[in-house]
């Protein structure tokens, strides 16, 4: 009796030492970059800025935000990278091949593929604008195709793939339930990724695992949101952020409790990503001086209550 209680006693032993080991690394302290862009109009108080909503929206989930800035050096970028442990990519209106936030977005997008290939987790998000230069930076070609697809609010058309992604493959039912079939996604978009030229090239379709599709006022199909396969890359056409702090009033803005927790489970999902990023900052000083609440907000007082942090690229 006393060898199988013994015998009993060593096959609890490997739950128990299992039980006993560090748990997987976590960041508590999650630190995401947001890549600025060019003004509209030269008479506004910086040449670059970014609006509120993105900084909100990785707020709200338990990140700290850090501008980044266009037109400068390579070492710049490089030296932030280090320091952060994701980016977003925002929306806007800027070109997505050959602007100042395409080029210094290229140099992130190459240094976070080289990070991830060395082992290093290093997550990406885009939305609408940041969406299409995810996709232009991987095909290296700007194919993007004109859609009457702006001020659209839309429920999600999904891939069969899409319980096999790490975004949606493990959601909440009522989050996919909301997402398949209420209008829950705003899209403010111009042009798209056509869903036939995207399934058409093999740098896209062997890249990205298709999310989901929708259709804009003609028909016409466009890839809605994706994921890379083999990296923590992801993109969407539409705007969570605008459910949670956008309020346009001539944009047809939901803020339904649905659509609300849609974007709430988006913005967890990333910041929940860049939680697995160990970079941080070394000097505490620097920490402090790179962080957004040293920027003034600015509020534009034109109906749109628009708030947007601008930047004098040259001498910050």
């Amino acid at each position: 009796m006393m060898l199988a209680q013994c015998f009993l006693l060593l096959l609890c032993l490997p739950s128990f030492a299992t039980a006993l080991l560090p748990p997987p690394f976590v960041n508590y302290r999650p630190i995401i970059g947001v890549l600025a862009q060019q003004s509209e109009t030269p008479d506004l108080p910086g040449d670059t800025y970014i609006n509120a909503e993105y900084i909100k929206f990785l707020e709200f989930a338990g990140a700290r935000v850090v501008p980044i800035l266009v037109s400068k050096p390579a070492s710049y970028y490089k030296a932030i990278f280090s320091k952060i442990n994701g980016v977003l990519f925002p929306g806007g209106s800027v070109d997505e091949t050959r602007s100042p936030y395409a080029l210094a977005g290229r140099i992130l997008y190459d240094l976070a593929i080289q990070a991830i290939d060395n082992g290093d987790y290093f997550p990406l998000w885009g939305t609408c604008l940041g969406f299409q230069f995810l996709a232009c930076a991987t095909a290296n070609t700007n194919f993007l195709n004109h859609t009457d697809s702006y001020n659209m609010t839309l429920p999600l058309q999904l891939s069969q793939d899409y319980k096999n992604s790490r975004m949606f493959g493990t959601a909440p039912e009522s989050v996919m339930m909301y997402l398949m079939n209420e209008a829950v996604t705003e899209n403010f978009h111009h042009d798209s990724v056509l869903l036939n030229r995207f399934l058409n090239d093999p740098k896209l379709t062997s890249f990205y695992r298709l999310l989901s599709y929708n259709g804009d006022r003609r028909g016409v199909h466009f890839v809605s949101t994706f994921e890379a396969f083999d990296y923590p890359i992801y993109g969407s056409q539409w705007h969570p952020e605008v459910v949670l702090f956008g309020w346009a009033t001539d944009h047809d803005i939901t803020h339904s409790l649905h659509a609300i927790a849609v974007s709430q489970y988006i913005a967890n999902f990333f910041v929940t990503e860049a939680r697995r990023n160990k970079h941080r900052f070394t000097d505490p000083e620097d920490e402090a001086n790179s962080m957004i609440e040293k920027h003034r907000l600015f509020y534009l007082n034109d109906g749109t209550y628009v708030q947007r942090y601008y930047f004098n690229s040259t001498h910050n």
